[in-house]
């Protein structure tokens, strides 16, 4: 089974998502963020003092599959947050991104979601994706932002086409569209 959960900054997603599985007996949670700040470190504490205390961490932002064992549900927090780490990584920060760059950021993105969704169907797990709807907003006026709301608006599409529940979470309310 695999869940995309979508929704706003403050939305109301990830407590969806974990309430989801929270009844499970074997869940690994993949942690995306790098900490790179105190505000960043305080957002990462707030998220694991909300989630179980069994539940396995991963923290990780590439090469997902390799840390996937033997539980039965992961949730993965958050493909936006995946997103421009990588965005990072591959433009080194810079704004003047060409199309080729574009290209190879959306291109790593879902090659490194596709060896994770073939893992878990291999290990007969389960997932459930987070991530941040980008679609209901103005364009942004910088051309980074431009390409990050690009190229995560079709990262959703594809976790969308591929999964077999979607939820979109307004305001604490999930609303099941898939």
């Amino acid at each position: 089974m695999i869940i995309l959960v979508t929704g706003g900054q403050r939305s109301g997603k990830s407590t969806f998502a974990q309430n989801l599985i929270i009844d499970k007996k074997t869940v690994g949670y993949i942690a995306t963020s790098k900490v790179e700040d105190s505000e960043m470190a305080d957002r990462v504490e707030n998220h694991k003092k909300n989630r179980p205390s069994q539940w396995r961490t991963i923290e990780a932002y590439h090469d997902f599959e390799k840390h996937i064992k033997d539980e039965e549900w992961y949730i993965f927090e958050c493909v936006g947050t995946m997103t421009s780490n990588i965005l990072y990584d591959i433009t080194r920060g810079s704004t003047e991104i060409t199309k080729r760059e574009e290209r190879n950021v959306e291109n790593t993105i879902i090659n490194e979601l596709s060896r994770l969704i073939v893992k878990i169907r291999e290990s007969n797990s389960n997932i459930v994706f987070v991530t941040n709807e980008v679609g209901l907003t103005l364009t942004p006026m910088n051309r980074l932002a431009r390409v990050y709301t690009d190229v995560l608006g079709r990262v959703n599409q594809y976790l969308g086409k591929l999964s077999d529940e979607v939820y979109l979470v307004v305001s604490g309310i999930e609303v099941k569209i898939k």
